[in-house]
This record gives structure tokens, sequence and C-alpha cells, in this order.
């Protein structure tokens, strides 16, 4: 088994306490967080509601971030736990997005060094990008084909071809049932969604449990994400 850097270790494990903190200090709309194992800091469960007017809207989607020994050198793992039907995200739950790629030149994947992972992103920027992808995919070099394809025809025909949206719709209406089981009230209204709620004080951390929320001016639709081309018009590439 290999040994990790004692250094690595302690640092990465601050960086995170802090994140925690600044989460819990500056809550972001529409996400919800606890850690895994309250041993562990290294893996934490997020649930992310669907914003209103979205075909999201309702929606409890449950995903889990891994960190890295030496985070935040190296970017996280973001997996979703729930069934998502999206071009950007693979079969087993995998977010293809370019913030959370190591930040190499790869010329084939059509991204810049810039565009990945730096020690200067965090969860909050993950988070914020995660719900910007799922309401802006991106088709360039997609994760899911099927799903791209589909999304294509629903946007070029200007939503008269509804098979994506009537997907993601079941998919929404399948995760109510989750919310129940989790005693969790899903916000429905652009009112509820923006309630700003503090999370327990820190001689509270036993619970640790963290509403994240955030503003919608600070969304900027697919920065950073997948495979993205500032020059994708939605054709296929041939």
């Amino acid at each position: 088994m290999a040994q990790h850097d004692p250094s690595h270790v302690a640092s990465s494990q601050k960086a995170l306490m802090l994140e925690m903190k600044s989460l819990q200090e500056e809550p972001v709309e529409g996400f919800k967080i606890t850690l895994v194992d309250e041993a562990d800091l290294y893996n934490w469960e997020v649930a992310i509601f669907g914003p209103p007017n979205t075909h999201y809207e309702g929606g409890y989607f449950k995903a889990r971030i891994k960190f890295p020994i030496d985070y935040p050198y190296s970017p996280p793992a973001f997996r979703f736990l729930t069934k998502m039907w999206h071009p950007n995200i693979y079969e087993n739950g995998d977010v293809c997005i370019s913030i959370l790629h190591p930040p190499v030149d790869d010329p084939q994947s059509g991204e810049l060094p810039s565009e990945r992972w730096n020690p200067t992103q965090n969860v909050r920027t993950i988070l914020l990008s995660v719900i910007s992808l799922l309401n802006e995919p991106n088709t360039f070099s997609p994760a899911n084909v099927d799903a791209s394809v589909m999304y294509r025809k629903w946007r070029d025909s200007k939503g008269k071809d509804r098979e994506y949206v009537e997907i993601i719709r079941k998919q929404v209406m399948a995760t109510k049932a989750e919310a129940e089981r989790d005693g969790v009230k899903v916000p429905t209204t652009l009112a509820e969604y923006c309630v700003r709620t503090r999370a327990p004080a820190p001689d509270e951390g036993s619970d640790l449990f963290y509403d994240y929320y955030y503003d919608d001016n600070d969304v900027e639709g697919g920065d950073g994400d997948c495979c993205y081309d500032e020059d994708d018009s939605g054709n296929d590439e041939s």
C-alpha cells in the first residue's frame, strides 16, 4: 500500500476544513452537503436541488465528491449517485467537466490547460460549474453520445422534439421518493430556492450538514465545462 506524504495529508485536511467553514459562513443556493463518514474529510455527499424554471425543477440529485490526498493541488472526482441523462455525464455518473481535469497539456482533448483544474478552484466553483452544466450541456465532445444527440434534437426543434425533456422529467419525478425517504423538502419555487439557511455553528459540528446556495449572477453558462468550445454551434463534426 502506498505511503502518503504526511505534509500532503495535513495540508489537504486543513484546506478541506477551511472550505467547510467558508461554505458554512457563506452558504450557496441549491446544495446540501454531509460527510459520508464524519471521520473522513475526503468523501463528501452532495444533494443538489434542481433549479426552478429549468427541466430539473423539483429534483433531488445525490452525488459524491472524493478528494485526493494532495488536494487542492490535484482535482477531486465528482460522481452522481442519482441516475442522470445528460450529454456530459457518463453512464456510471462521472461528470465530464474541464475544471476537474488535471492541468496537463493535451491538445487532443480540445481543452486549454487554463480551463482545467488549478489550486485556486474549490468546492464552491465545482458546484456552480455542475449547475451550469446541467442547464447548458456541451455537445462538442459528449460523455453520453445518445443524450447529446437527443438534446440537440430538442434544441434544434425549439422544444418540439420532447424526448430529451421527458426523460429528465421522469428522472426528476423518480427523485421525489428519495427526498421523502431522506426527510428532505425540495424547493419548488424561486423564493424557496433562494432562502439562505445557515448551517450549525462549529461547536455543533457533529451534525456537519450544510446548505449550499448560489446567486444566479455567479453562474456563467457553460464556462469551464468538459471539452467546451466557445465556437460550438451545435453542428455535428463530420
